[in-house]
């Protein structure tokens, strides 16, 4: 299994993709990040074709176990960021 790829490589490749500068491909990445961001932190959703789901899901109060005491606390209810897998990702993968 390789190395996962910095921001900094990706930022270059994005750049090259698009036939413009670093900056400018910087710029875009962070704006799509903080987009996603903003998005699912405000109780919705995005959708990138081809790639998958960004979503958030709120998970009950529930009883869990301290692994290190083996006590059972209480949780209390949160939030969960979720990603699906869009179906062409994973056949492109399996191909």
């Amino acid at each position: 299994m390789s190395k996962p790829m910095t921001k900094t490589q990706l930022i270059a490749a994005l750049a090259e993709e698009m036939g413009a500068e670093k900056k400018e491909a910087g710029a875009a990445l962070d704006a799509v990040c903080a987009l996603i961001t903003r998005e699912v932190a405000a109780g919705g959703a995005i959708t990138l074709p081809g790639i998958g789901k960004f979503y958030c899901r709120e998970r009950p109060e529930r009883m869990v176990r301290n692994p290190s005491t083996g006590d059972q606390i209480k949780k209390e209810a949160d939030k969960q960021v979720k990603v699906t897998i869009a179906k062409a990702l994973k056949d492109s993968v399996n191909d």
